[in-house]
């Protein structure tokens, strides 16, 4: 009798359980995982000891540090090269690796490692790239992630260390080449350089290793793992089908780049590049192309580059990298969406179409709503900055593009800036925090995770209404 009671009241108390369990959909565990590891930063960066140089950072510069390792953004309010201890750059880069692949992934790794299966629940959270490529096995993305990660963090490492042996000595290159390796996969930013990247515009090796990371790390793991796939199927004689989605992705990627590196070499050829060898001219002009979408290392001061320059690094920022991947902005997939759908709707096409394939107009209307919000929320951060700051500097074309800018930057988690970031007010770094954290989590994301229940769509419609457009 004992016994039945005691299993009852388990019974009763899961039961009570489910309905509090049902409320952490996948948008609030997403959200909340960046949350809970933004407080651990900076919770860190005030508590542990070793960490700075000179005095600690305040609550405020810790949350915004924080803030901007987890969301792998790189604006920064102090010198991290300076400011901050050997140990202090370690429990940054730590901050970075962890928000660069998400607690999610993570947390998954663990529970595959054990030989656990994953929950029906935790796959929604962290499998929703199986809806693009279902030939793709979770269990085996979620492996092959941390094998790409931590593969081509190595491989960039040891040609970094390799490179800088001369500039810095054995000993010296060793942390610089793991530091900058790291960052640069997670499209992060961070450098222990108090200058960025500025001291290596004649060193196209080093470039080169620096913005392949950032073009892997950007790409996404689904596209990442379909190459891998469709190599192993090679190998064995079979074909293999990459999805839309990744062709989508390589397709847009290569033209931002290649577009990218002709107008910036246009731009800054005679301007900031000008003292450079030809080589040298080519190689920073396609780094300022890489660089932007979303890394934000510079080999160029921004706040001497032409307007121009500038303006089109911002829409280089705002498109971003790929979904996915440790990137943030816009996305390449939906800027081309963007584009498909305007290009459908200019020849009368109802249905946007690529490659013999229709995109569902969810999707597109899904593109559509994203950039919106986006829009919206930079363009507000533009107007809290231009009038919060009035003691800003106004050197690079004004403040008004130097605010542009650094929205744009923080939203799209870049961490480029012409130098607003260390002179932001109180009101400045708040708007900066929250741009940093909407644009790593996602507008829509969130928005969703704030929802306490989902709408369902009603058994009728109102009667239709037209309204004029354009």
């Amino acid at each position: 009798m004992k016994t039945r009671t005691w299993i009852n009241e388990l019974e009763l108390l899961g039961r009570e359980r489910r309905p509090v369990l049902r409320k952490f959909t996948p948008p609030r565990l997403f959200v909340g995982s960046f949350v809970l590891l933004e407080l651990f930063g900076t919770l860190g960066l005030k508590l542990i000891p070793g960490l700075y140089t000179g005095d600690p950072l305040s609550w405020l510069d810790a949350f915004f540090t924080a803030t901007s390792a987890v969301c792998v953004t790189g604006l920064i309010v102090v010198d991290t090269a300076t400011y901050f201890t050997t140990l202090g750059q370690v429990f940054i880069l730590l901050l970075i690796q962890l928000g660069g692949l998400g607690i999610i992934t993570f947390t998954t790794l663990i529970i595959v490692a054990l030989g656990r299966r994953l929950s029906l629940h935790h796959e929604s959270v962290s499998a929703s790239s199986t809806e693009i490529a279902p030939q793709i096995k979770f269990e085996r993305l979620t492996r092959d992630v941390i094998l790409f990660t931590f593969v081509l963090e190595g491989i960039g490492a040891l040609l970094l260390y390799i490179l800088w042996i001369p500039q810095f000595g054995f000993l010296g290159a060793l942390w610089p080449a793991v530091f900058h390796s790291v960052s640069a996969f997670c499209n992060a930013g961070f450098s222990t350089f108090s200058n960025s990247l500025i001291g290596q515009q004649n060193s196209p090796a080093i470039l080169t290793v620096i913005m392949f990371l950032i073009t892997v790390g950007g790409l996404g793991f689904l596209t990442l793992e379909e190459l891998l796939q469709r190599y192993r199927e090679k190998k064995v004689g079979r074909t293999y089908r990459i999805s839309l989605h990744s062709r989508l992705v390589l397709a847009t990627t290569a033209v931002l780049i290649v577009g990218g590196w002709i107008v910036c070499a246009m731009f800054e050829w005679n301007h900031t590049l000008h003292d450079l060898p030809i080589f040298s001219k080519l190689m920073n002009a396609l780094f300022m192309s890489v660089s932007p979408r979303t890394a934000g290392f510079d080999s160029i001061n921004y706040a001497a580059a032409t307007d121009g320059t500038n303006f089109f690094t911002a829409i280089l920022m705002f498109i971003g990298g790929s979904p996915g991947s440790t990137a943030g902005g816009l996305k390449t997939t939906t800027f081309a969406l963007l584009a498909l759908v305007a290009w459908s709707r200019f020849r009368g096409h109802r249905l946007t179409s690529l490659w013999g394939r229709s995109i569902p107009e969810e999707t597109t209307e899904r593109a559509v709503g994203l950039t919106t919000v986006a829009v919206a929320l930079v363009t507000a951060s533009i107007f809290v900055y231009t009038t919060s700051e009035a003691g800003g500097s106004t050197t690079g074309g004004g403040s008004f593009l130097m605010y542009v800018f650094e929205a744009v930057s923080a939203f799209n988690t870049v961490g480029l800036t012409m130098g607003a970031t260390a002179s932001l007010s109180v009101i400045g770094k708040i708007t900066t925090i929250l741009l940093m954290f909407l644009g790593r989590v996602g507008p829509l994301t969130f928005a969703a995770a704030l929802a306490f229940a989902m709408r369902r769509e009603g058994r009728f419609r109102y009667a239709y209404e037209d309204v004029v457009v354009g």
